[in-house]
């Protein structure tokens, strides 16, 4: 991951409650690691770790997620995801 993915990536999961936190970060690791895999890459974007946390994150907690991806300052929207 380039640093500021990895920034990004720290930054959310420093959000998830700590009981959740580990499990978080395998499963939205694993996913990214996947999606890179898949589109045969090597770099992370943006965009996998968006993809990434949304496809892992319940659905109910979407709401939560956008809102400490804006306080990061990613437009998740720019990836097709509403507000």
């Amino acid at each position: 991951m380039e640093k500021s993915v990895n920034d990004m990536f720290e930054g959310i999961i420093a959000n998830v409650p700590v009981f959740m936190r580990d499990i978080a970060r395998k499963k939205v690791s694993q996913r990214i690691e996947r999606i890179v895999k898949d589109a045969n890459r090597s770099e992370v974007t943006e965009k996998d770790l968006v993809d990434a946390f949304f496809i892992e994150t319940p659905f109910g907690f979407h709401g939560p997620l956008k809102t400490d991806m804006q306080k990061l300052g990613i437009d998740y929207t720019k990836y097709g995801y509403e507000q």
